[in-house]
């Protein structure tokens, strides 16, 4: 009888020594470490000045005076600087008739820059990659853009590599997510992540207001970047992934429509932002951060919002506006705002939101300022601009933000553990950031444009 006590006793121990071994192995198998990136800067040859896009305006003629003037407007007031890029087709005034070669051209031109800079910068080679995640929310093409970097880069025939198509402007974390997902059911394994948007072919010519401000807003660009769950190369990365959230409220009829790719009455595709965008967003933000909070901040912060949050309430029951009740000082817990430079107006909301000031929005204005919105990438360009100002530092938690269609809000935070001085894309011009003065050169010529209404929607 004794005998069998203790060899219970002895199974169980061994039960609990295997579980907690299993446990820390999950653990460490779960670890995300960024080991580098790079963002893509396209040919000088492919800038568009604010003169350029002006242009592009006066040559549709399908345009009457309203539209122009909208579009003149929203160009003015953007924040978008004068050396931003498009694609070919439209600097080849073929905006109105793009071939499918035009986006293979596109994207090849991307491929070919930022994944073989990539590897070169890491050493690692194409067949050491385990998990290819490819990004590209308008473009979906026959075989998938991962199986056209697998060919062209001679990857392993085992490596898992999937294409995502639809996911918006968040689609850079959705990601992310997915890459750190599968690495977490592979030992030492390395992925690649692949972020860009597709231009050429989506670029709108009818005269739907709620459809023509994507053409003064996105750019080209993206991004490329590796990571693992390797320990062993730790010391070689530059940030440890910390926490993902992800938030999707599609199940709201008005969030859902805010922003869909849809035919105008006319029969012109293009990318409708509606009015319920804003609310839409500011939801979603909220929901993420009510996930996010608990994650990241520490229990003095937490407390003392609950309890501000309580006698607030109790003071004042009959306060229904939430503007002036308490906030969470998120800085408690982050030390830089990554945030998705989707427009001046998302910038500022995220500001308000989070009572942030001036520098911790610098890196997004900035971005939007020299490569516009480059959609599921330009979370990277932010950070590329954060890196090469040398303002990250070992230690340092970063939140990234981004939102996107559906409608989605996705964050992380990264820490800092390696060396953040590459100036990336941003070498040859970021001594020059922040400019004096970003107003835009239009805003004089056209100051009489500014009476105008219809900005609301650009975020």
């Amino acid at each position: 009888m004794e005998l069998l006590a203790l060899l219970t006793v002895v199974l169980f121990a061994h039960a609990v020594a295997y579980l907690a071994w299993t446990a820390a192995a999950r653990r460490r198998q779960s670890r995300c470490y960024l080991l580098d990136y790079v963002c893509h800067k396209p040919s000088d040859d492919r800038k568009v000045s604010t003169e350029m896009a002006g242009s592009v305006i006066e040559r549709s003629k399908r345009l009457g005076l309203p539209e122009y003037r909208f579009l003149l407007r929203v160009i003015v007031r953007s924040g978008i600087g004068e050396e931003t890029y498009c694609p070919r087709n439209v600097l080849d005034c073929r905006e109105d008739a793009p071939t499918h070669q035009d986006s293979l051209d596109e994207m090849d031109a991307f491929f070919q820059d930022s994944i073989a800079d990539l590897f070169a910068r890491t050493g690692f080679s194409p067949r050491d990659v385990d998990v290819l995640v490819v990004n590209v929310s308008m473009f979906c093409p026959e075989p998938s853009l991962a199986s056209m970097i697998v060919r062209r880069y001679g990857m392993r025939e085992d490596v898992a590599a999937y294409s995502l198509a639809g996911m918006g402007c968040s689609a850079g974390l959705v990601s992310l997510d997915l890459a750190r997902n599968a690495l977490a059911t592979r030992r030492r394994a390395l992925a690649l992540v692949v972020s860009t948007e597709s231009i050429a072919p989506n670029w709108y010519t009818g005269t739907d207001k709620s459809m023509m401000l994507a053409n003064c807003l996105f750019r080209c660009g993206g991004s490329a970047a590796l990571v693992t769950n390797d320990p062993a190369l730790r010391g070689r990365a530059k940030m440890e992934l910390g926490c993902l959230v992800r938030t999707n409220i599609a199940a709201n009829d008005d969030a859902h429509a805010c922003a869909v790719q849809r035919e105008d009455g006319d029969g012109s595709v293009g990318i409708s932002l509606s009015k319920a965008l804003p609310k839409a967003a500011v939801r979603a933000f909220a929901v993420n951060l009510r996930r996010l909070a608990p994650r990241i901040l520490p229990i003095t912060e937490l407390a003392r919002f609950a309890t501000h949050l309580i006698c607030s309430r109790l003071l004042h029951p009959n306060t229904t506006s939430k503007s002036d009740g308490p906030k969470i000082n998120f800085k408690t817990g982050v030390d830089h705002f990554c945030l998705h430079p989707g427009g001046t107006a998302v910038i500022e909301a995220v500001k308000r939101s989070l009572g942030l000031d001036n520098d911790d929005v610098e890196p997004a204005r900035m971005t939007l300022h020299r490569w516009g919105n480059t959609s599921a990438s330009s979370l990277w360009y932010v950070l590329s601009y954060m890196e090469a100002k040398r303002k990250l530092k070992r230690g340092d938690k970063v939140l990234m933000v981004t939102f996107g269609s559906g409608f989605k809000c996705n964050s992380c935070v990264w820490e800092v553990i390696g060396d953040m001085a590459d100036k990336g894309a941003w070498a040859d011009c970021i001594d020059a950031y922040p400019p004096e003065n970003t107003a835009n050169p239009y805003m004089e010529k056209f100051s009489w444009i500014n009476d105008v209404d219809g900005d609301s929607l650009i975020i």
